[in-house]
């Protein structure tokens, strides 16, 4: 199978990822994180670092279960294309969105 490179928006997606993950991560360890969400910490250190852009939903899913983050929220702060939102500020699973 050959994989298609990656455009500019997704490699910037990518990066708007880590961002978000090694903020929620706060001071947590990159090594509990990883153990704890079922993930290398090599595969987490290539995610926040933007090296893997485009990883895949179980993985993210798991990171951010571990975090309390809520998958809808990452997104949103992942997908945001205007530079307004802080990478980060995802919120956890009991806030509510705000549209």
């Amino acid at each position: 199978m050959v994989r298609l490179p990656l455009t500019p928006e997704e490699i910037e997606r990518g990066q708007r990822l880590g961002a978000v993950l090694r903020r929620a991560r706060g001071n947590r360890s990159m090594l509990d994180t990883a153990l704890d969400a079922g993930v290398s910490p090599e595969t987490l250190r290539k995610i926040e670092s933007g090296r893997v852009a485009t990883p895949a939903f179980p993985t993210i899913a798991a990171i951010a279960g571990v975090l309390g983050l809520s998958l809808d929220a990452v997104w949103a702060e992942v997908n945001r294309s205007d530079g307004s939102g802080r990478a980060g500020s995802a919120r956890t699973s009991g806030e509510a969105l705000a549209s």
